[in-house]
Protein backbone atom coordinates (compact mmCIF):
# COMPACT_ATOMS: atom_id res chain seq x y z
CA UNK A 1 0.00 0.00 0.00
CA UNK A 2 1.35 3.55 -1.21
CA UNK A 3 0.05 7.06 0.84
CA UNK A 4 0.99 9.90 -0.72
CA UNK A 5 1.19 12.81 0.79
CA UNK A 6 2.14 16.74 -0.02
CA UNK A 7 3.93 19.34 2.20
CA UNK A 8 2.33 21.98 3.46
CA UNK A 9 3.35 25.76 3.26
CA UNK A 10 6.70 26.32 4.86
CA UNK A 11 7.25 22.81 5.95
CA UNK A 12 10.30 20.49 4.72
CA UNK A 13 10.90 16.87 3.73
CA UNK A 14 12.88 16.08 6.98
CA UNK A 15 10.58 17.59 9.26
CA UNK A 16 8.00 15.20 7.79
CA UNK A 17 9.70 12.03 7.75
CA UNK A 18 10.58 12.85 11.58
CA UNK A 19 6.82 13.28 12.39
CA UNK A 20 5.71 10.01 10.49
CA UNK A 21 8.04 7.86 12.16
CA UNK A 22 7.19 9.71 15.64
CA UNK A 23 3.61 8.74 14.88
CA UNK A 24 4.14 4.85 13.35
CA UNK A 25 6.49 4.21 16.80
CA UNK A 26 3.95 6.17 19.44
CA UNK A 27 0.57 7.15 18.16
CA UNK A 28 -0.50 4.14 15.26
CA UNK A 29 2.09 1.60 15.44
CA UNK A 30 2.23 -1.31 13.18
CA UNK A 31 0.99 -4.57 13.98
CA UNK A 32 3.74 -7.31 13.76
CA UNK A 33 4.71 -8.35 10.75
CA UNK A 34 4.20 -5.06 8.68
CA UNK A 35 6.77 -2.99 7.73
CA UNK A 36 7.19 0.68 6.04
CA UNK A 37 9.78 2.82 3.78
CA UNK A 38 10.01 5.99 2.72
CA UNK A 39 9.71 6.20 -1.57
CA UNK A 40 9.76 9.41 -3.84
CA UNK A 41 11.18 12.51 -2.45
CA UNK A 42 11.48 11.42 1.14
CA UNK A 43 13.94 8.02 0.15
CA UNK A 44 15.99 10.87 -2.03
CA UNK A 45 16.19 12.83 0.91
CA UNK A 46 17.51 10.62 2.88
CA UNK A 47 20.00 9.57 0.49
CA UNK A 48 21.09 13.25 -0.11
CA UNK A 49 21.70 13.73 3.78
CA UNK A 50 23.62 10.70 4.38
CA UNK A 51 25.83 11.76 0.67
CA UNK A 52 26.20 15.59 2.55
CA UNK A 53 27.59 13.83 5.94
CA UNK A 54 30.25 11.71 3.74
CA UNK A 55 30.91 15.24 1.92
CA UNK A 56 31.40 16.81 5.07
CA UNK A 57 33.40 14.65 7.08
CA UNK A 58 35.85 14.02 3.61
CA UNK A 59 36.10 18.00 3.23
CA UNK A 60 37.14 17.96 6.97
CA UNK A 61 39.89 15.30 6.83
CA UNK A 62 40.97 16.81 3.19
CA UNK A 63 41.34 20.22 4.46
CA UNK A 64 43.36 19.14 7.53
CA UNK A 65 45.86 16.95 5.44
CA UNK A 66 46.50 19.58 3.26
CA UNK A 67 47.45 21.87 6.13
CA UNK A 68 49.15 19.56 8.00
CA UNK A 69 51.29 19.14 5.23
CA UNK A 70 51.73 22.96 4.12
CA UNK A 71 53.00 23.18 7.72
CA UNK A 72 54.68 20.03 8.48
CA UNK A 73 52.65 19.81 11.43
CA UNK A 74 49.83 17.87 12.90
CA UNK A 75 48.68 20.33 15.42
CA UNK A 76 48.88 23.79 13.66
CA UNK A 77 45.86 22.94 11.70
CA UNK A 78 43.72 23.07 14.67
CA UNK A 79 44.43 27.03 14.72
CA UNK A 80 42.94 27.56 11.70
CA UNK A 81 40.24 25.03 11.62
CA UNK A 82 39.04 26.82 15.07
CA UNK A 83 37.18 28.78 11.95
CA UNK A 84 34.68 26.47 11.66
CA UNK A 85 32.05 25.89 13.90
CA UNK A 86 31.27 30.28 13.79
CA UNK A 87 30.99 29.39 10.21
CA UNK A 88 28.47 26.38 10.49
CA UNK A 89 26.71 28.70 13.73
CA UNK A 90 26.16 31.57 11.00
CA UNK A 91 25.21 29.38 8.55
CA UNK A 92 22.36 28.12 10.45
CA UNK A 93 21.37 31.32 12.16
CA UNK A 94 21.30 32.52 8.84
CA UNK A 95 19.00 30.24 7.60
CA UNK A 96 16.54 30.41 10.98
CA UNK A 97 16.11 34.07 10.89
CA UNK A 98 15.27 33.77 7.01
CA UNK A 99 13.27 31.11 7.23
CA UNK A 100 15.40 28.70 4.67
CA UNK A 101 14.31 25.42 4.54
CA UNK A 102 17.72 22.87 5.36
CA UNK A 103 17.83 21.74 1.65
CA UNK A 104 20.34 20.43 -0.70
CA UNK A 105 21.56 23.92 -1.61
CA UNK A 106 22.06 25.22 1.74
CA UNK A 107 23.84 21.79 2.51
CA UNK A 108 26.23 22.59 -0.41
CA UNK A 109 26.67 26.18 0.31
CA UNK A 110 27.90 24.52 4.24
CA UNK A 111 30.33 22.10 2.33
CA UNK A 112 31.29 25.01 0.63
CA UNK A 113 31.88 27.20 3.87
CA UNK A 114 34.47 24.83 4.73
CA UNK A 115 37.17 26.06 2.31
CA UNK A 116 35.89 29.92 2.18
CA UNK A 117 36.08 30.65 6.34
CA UNK A 118 39.72 28.88 6.54
CA UNK A 119 41.08 31.37 4.64
CA UNK A 120 41.09 33.92 7.07
CA UNK A 121 42.64 31.83 9.65
CA UNK A 122 45.38 31.11 7.16
CA UNK A 123 46.37 34.24 6.66
CA UNK A 124 47.02 35.47 10.35
CA UNK A 125 48.60 31.85 10.91
CA UNK A 126 51.28 32.03 8.39
CA UNK A 127 52.09 35.36 8.87
CA UNK A 128 52.20 34.74 12.67
CA UNK A 129 54.43 31.64 12.15
CA UNK A 130 56.75 33.49 9.90
CA UNK A 131 57.46 36.09 13.16
CA UNK A 132 58.10 33.64 15.02
CA UNK A 133 60.61 31.76 12.72
CA UNK A 134 62.07 35.53 12.34
CA UNK A 135 62.73 35.54 16.75
CA UNK A 136 59.34 37.71 17.56
CA UNK A 137 57.64 36.65 20.72
CA UNK A 138 54.17 34.51 19.64
CA UNK A 139 52.28 37.50 21.11
CA UNK A 140 54.21 39.97 19.48
CA UNK A 141 53.66 37.90 15.90
CA UNK A 142 50.16 37.49 16.45
CA UNK A 143 48.77 40.98 17.15
CA UNK A 144 51.50 42.33 14.31
CA UNK A 145 49.85 39.30 12.17
CA UNK A 146 46.19 40.53 13.03
CA UNK A 147 47.10 44.19 12.44
CA UNK A 148 48.34 43.70 8.90
CA UNK A 149 46.73 41.11 7.89
CA UNK A 150 43.13 42.54 8.57
CA UNK A 151 42.62 44.71 5.73
CA UNK A 152 43.21 41.08 3.17
CA UNK A 153 40.79 39.91 5.05
CA UNK A 154 38.01 42.03 5.01
CA UNK A 155 38.94 42.97 1.76
CA UNK A 156 38.26 38.97 0.39
CA UNK A 157 35.22 38.70 2.62
CA UNK A 158 33.64 41.71 1.02
CA UNK A 159 34.30 40.26 -2.25
CA UNK A 160 33.41 36.98 -1.64
CA UNK A 161 30.08 38.60 0.38
CA UNK A 162 29.38 40.16 -2.82
CA UNK A 163 29.89 37.47 -4.95
CA UNK A 164 27.52 35.17 -2.76
CA UNK A 165 24.59 38.58 -2.71
CA UNK A 166 22.94 37.61 -6.06
CA UNK A 167 22.38 34.02 -5.07
CA UNK A 168 20.92 35.13 -1.82
CA UNK A 169 18.47 37.64 -3.29
CA UNK A 170 17.46 34.43 -5.72
CA UNK A 171 16.93 37.43 -8.69
CA UNK A 172 14.19 35.22 -11.31
CA UNK A 173 11.96 32.32 -10.81
CA UNK A 174 14.71 29.41 -11.19
CA UNK A 175 16.88 31.17 -8.76
CA UNK A 176 14.69 30.94 -5.96
CA UNK A 177 15.15 27.52 -4.99
CA UNK A 178 19.28 28.20 -4.58
CA UNK A 179 18.67 30.98 -2.39
CA UNK A 180 18.90 28.81 0.77
CA UNK A 181 22.99 28.48 -0.93
CA UNK A 182 23.57 31.61 -0.84
CA UNK A 183 21.99 32.58 2.79
CA UNK A 184 23.91 29.79 4.21
CA UNK A 185 27.36 30.97 2.97
CA UNK A 186 26.89 34.80 3.68
CA UNK A 187 25.36 34.04 7.21
CA UNK A 188 28.53 31.59 7.60
CA UNK A 189 31.11 34.42 6.11
CA UNK A 190 30.15 37.33 8.51
CA UNK A 191 29.66 35.43 11.65
CA UNK A 192 33.38 33.49 10.90
CA UNK A 193 35.10 36.67 10.15
CA UNK A 194 34.11 38.65 13.42
CA UNK A 195 34.74 35.37 15.78
CA UNK A 196 37.96 34.46 14.21
CA UNK A 197 39.49 37.75 14.05
CA UNK A 198 39.34 37.13 17.78
CA UNK A 199 39.34 33.66 18.47
CA UNK A 200 42.55 32.71 16.73
CA UNK A 201 44.79 35.04 18.05
CA UNK A 202 43.54 34.13 21.62
CA UNK A 203 44.67 30.57 21.30
CA UNK A 204 47.63 30.62 18.76
CA UNK A 205 50.21 31.21 21.52
CA UNK A 206 48.43 28.42 23.65
CA UNK A 207 48.17 26.19 20.38
CA UNK A 208 52.09 26.94 19.02
CA UNK A 209 52.84 26.15 22.94
CA UNK A 210 51.48 22.43 23.00
CA UNK A 211 52.88 21.72 19.30
CA UNK A 212 56.26 22.54 20.68
CA UNK A 213 56.01 20.64 23.86
CA UNK A 214 54.90 17.81 21.64
CA UNK A 215 57.09 17.97 18.49
CA UNK A 216 60.05 18.20 21.31
CA UNK A 217 59.14 14.87 22.84
CA UNK A 218 60.19 13.15 19.22
CA UNK A 219 62.82 15.62 17.96
CA UNK A 220 65.97 13.67 18.91
CA UNK A 221 68.06 15.17 21.11
CA UNK A 222 71.58 17.32 19.11
CA UNK A 223 74.41 15.98 19.66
Amino acid sequence: MQIYANLAKGGAIGTAIDRTKEIIANELPLPDGVTYGFIGQADSFQDMVKNIIMAFVLSLIFIYLVLASLYESFITPFTILLALPPALSGAFLSLYLTGKMMDMFSMIGIIMLLGLVTKNSILMVDFALEGVRAGMSRKEAIMKAGHIRLRPILMTTFAMLAGTLPVAIGAGEAAKYRTGMGVAIMGGLIVSTLITLVVVPAVFEYIDIFREKIESKFRPDEM
